[in-house]
């Protein structure tokens, strides 16, 4: 009798959850499901596997469903929805994670928190990798990238279900960190996203265009001082000077469409509740005020409702 295989999930095979879910199906014994209500990207990955294409070229085979109600029970799960389906695709999956340790690598603050109210062994995730699906079954790797997990401090994983997920994401091609403190690189990269996406997603202008029109980059600024006074009534030090995460913006990413931005364009919800908003709300916490984080919010939220009462189901396929 061959062995039982070591089962992953996977919620959400956008971009970032294809990505991580290719990686790992390329290990041995390790056998990858991912949940994802795109029926063309499930049937595709399901028949033909998962086909990475850009910085690396391979095609893994992924186990794929449009509902958790196959999913068997798995021992590690990695939330990559948007933050806006985390309660519903954690619950959804509550039967086959219930004994696993489940990292979130999604965008902002405040999805652990969710998934924490479900599931009681929670890490927390940053990732800096980036790509697209650009084609059902095909996911393009556009950045490599470090990624860090650490625990969730009210309900953490134990250590060695961190350093065993960091140990197959590495072996599977994406360099990852298991660390004591996760907070310090998922606020670098929240502190440089809600100073920058909200911007971009209100003007249409890329990340390199923002970052070096004086005008945006003064109130860029403005984001970014509001939130490390934030961090630094919370007792958190971000990873990342945001100033060298700019420049290096401009430098190499110039072109570059942050999600905010693409969803603005496809006109889908946004996660500026849990970028500005989060910061926000730690804010709110801590005692220090956050007005211009607090206006991104209303602006973003006031152009979403311009496109009138049918805009929250617009882009049904928004985990991409």
């Amino acid at each position: 009798m061959s062995p039982e295989p070591f089962r992953i999930a996977v919620l959400g095979c956008g971009a970032i959850g294809s990505l991580y879910a290719a990686h790992l199906a390329r290990l041995p014994g390790v056998e990858v499901w991912a949940v994802d209500p795109w029926r063309e990207h499930v049937e595709a990955i399901e028949s033909g596997g998962l086909t990475v294409t850009g910085q690396a070229a391979f095609t893994a085979p992924v186990r794929a469903l449009t509902s958790a109600d196959g999913l068997p029970s798995c021992l590690l799960g990695i939330v990559a929805t948007k933050s806006l389906h985390t309660r519903p695709a954690v619950r959804a999956a509550r039967h086959a994670l219930a004994d696993a340790a489940v990292v979130s690598v999604q965008n902002g603050v405040g999805n652990e928190e969710l998934i924490a109210e479900v599931l009681p062994r929670v890490m927390r995730g940053s990732i800096v990798t980036a790509g697209a699906v650009t084609a059902p079954g095909t996911v393009r790797y556009d950045a490599p990238g470090d990624s860090w997990i650490g625990p969730f401090e009210p309900r953490p994983a134990h250590p060695g279900e961190i350093a065993l997920l960091a140990r197959l994401l590495t072996e599977g091609g994406l360099r990852t960190h298991a660390v004591a403190d996760a907070r310090g690189p998922q606020w670098a990269k929240v502190v440089f996203n809600a100073a920058t996406s909200p911007i971009a997603a209100l003007t249409g202008l890329t990340v390199g265009q923002i970052c070096s029109d004086p005008d945006l980059r003064t109130q860029i600024q403005v984001l970014i001082v509001e939130a490390l006074a934030v961090c630094a009534a919370a007792g958190i030090e971000p990873a990342r000077d945001p100033a060298e995460a700019i420049e290096e913006a401009i430098r190499e990413a110039f072109g570059h469409k942050p999600s905010m931005l693409q969803d603005v364009l496809a006109r889908r919800p946004t996660e500026v509740d849990v970028l500005n908003g989060g910061i926000a709300a730690e804010g709110r916490r801590v005692g220090v005020p956050t007005p211009a984080h607090d206006a991104m919010v209303a602006l973003v939220h006031g152009l979403e409702r311009s496109w009138g009462p049918t805009w929250s189901s617009a882009g049904n396929n928004a985990e991409k």
